[in-house]
């Protein structure tokens, strides 16, 4: 994969309607507002304070290809500007980039998974909740959708996949996306679904744990239908066991169109002279998968909280933003995937060998040359 120039990003951000009353005069043009955000997060600024402050400082690069004609936003014009800016348009603005990062038609892993921006409740209403889709293979988030305060994951997932082009991809979802409308609508757009199944699929649960009982699964051994793996490091011991089968009915494809696969993975965990009891996991696919393709799949799923939610967390600090009123919390977290998504597939640090997204963020905020060959910008006045 080619790494990508993000002025495409700023051309697209440019396309973003500015949801400022129109004819009053504004002081600061949105694009260049959008633009000072980009560089700030890449810059390791994670709120709209450290947004403004780092801007200010930041002056004589940012006339390098910005006008600045009404001088830099304050903290309160970044505020006020994402608490109004339309998140469907700015998600737009998102995906046409991300578009022209991967190829149209995908392949591996996409995972849909929900996380929760803790610090974004306000008073009665609690923190709002996203759902992210992570191309594994690329390791890129292709957008987000938030979660209705009313409703839930099971009705976001569906008008998220609607946005997305997913043909040829397998779609990963956690058991509250294990819904035969969310299956449907995943082979409606040509694609494939691994769905995790638990307790809120009742009778599917039961067929699928009688499928793997101790007998049954000793037969899919012999039968070379299981893979394995272990993990080991600091004293934690972790061994995992994938079975995958054909499904003979144990799941109804009137209910589950074009279920193929059911599988099972059991994991066992050591730490130190502790030894926890046996977890088991239950799956339905689309797609027959191999023990192998099954596990790898399964284990690119569990990926996204290291390598997305993770990482909003720790190096964003996406959890202890503050941010609470209108489309504000919404809009921030999407610029932090955006900025996770640029980092992502920068190579530009390849004489410094590999670096962690965090040191990336720092060199960025350090260096002028660094930080204007990775954002592709021109000191011509255009963005």
């Amino acid at each position: 994969m080619e790494s990508p120039t993000p002025m495409p990003l700023m051309s697209c951000l440019a396309q973003i309607e500015d949801p400022r009353r129109p004819g009053y005069a504004h002081r600061h043009d949105l694009q260049e507002i959008l633009a000072i955000a980009v560089c700030a997060v890449l810059c390791d600024m994670n709120s709209f304070e450290d947004m403004a402050f780092w801007a200010e400082h930041k002056v004589s690069w940012l006339k390098r290809f910005l006008k600045l004609e009404g001088g830099i936003p304050s903290h309160d014009t970044f505020n006020r500007v994402f608490r109004i800016l339309d998140p469907r348009a700015f998600e737009d603005a998102f995906r046409r980039w991300v578009s022209g990062i991967i190829p149209a038609v995908g392949s591996g892993t996409l995972a849909v998974d929900g996380k929760t921006v803790r610090g974004s409740g306000d008073g009665p209403s609690g923190p709002i909740h996203l759902v992210s889709a992570y191309a594994t293979n690329h390791g890129l988030v292709l957008g987000q959708q938030k979660v209705d305060g009313k409703t839930n994951e099971i009705s976001a997932i569906p008008e998220l996949l609607d946005t997305l082009l997913i043909k040829g991809y397998l779609v990963s979802i956690d058991a509250m996306g294990c819904q035969s409308e969310i299956a449907a609508k995943i082979l409606e757009k040509k694609a494939d679904y691994l769905l995790a199944v638990k307790g809120n699929q009742p009778s599917l649960h039961s067929a699928l744990q009688e499928r793997f009982g101790l007998a049954q699964r000793e037969a899919l051994q012999q039968a070379g239908r299981y893979a394995q793996c272990t993990e080991q490091s600091h004293g934690r011991f972790v061994w995992q066991g994938f079975w995958a089968a054909p499904n003979a009915g144990e799941a109804d494809n009137e209910r589950w169109p074009g279920c193929r696969m059911l599988g099972m993975v059991e994991s066992l965990r050591k730490v130190g002279d502790n030894e926890s009891a046996p977890q088991r996991r239950y799956y339905i696919s689309s797609r027959m998968l191999s023990p192998e393709a099954f596990a790898s799949a399964v284990r690119a799923h569990w990926g996204i909280e290291n390598r997305v939610h993770w990482m909003l967390d720790v190096n964003f600090r996406e959890d202890a933003a503050t941010v609470r009123k209108d489309h504000a919390t919404d809009n921030l977290s999407r610029l932090k995937r955006i900025v996770l998504n640029l980092l992502k597939v920068e190579t530009a640090t390849a004489s410094f060998g590999k670096i962690s997204l965090a040191k990336k963020r720092k060199l960025a905020g350090w260096d002028d040359g660094y930080r204007m060959a990775m954002l592709g910008i021109k000191p011509d006045h255009d963005v």
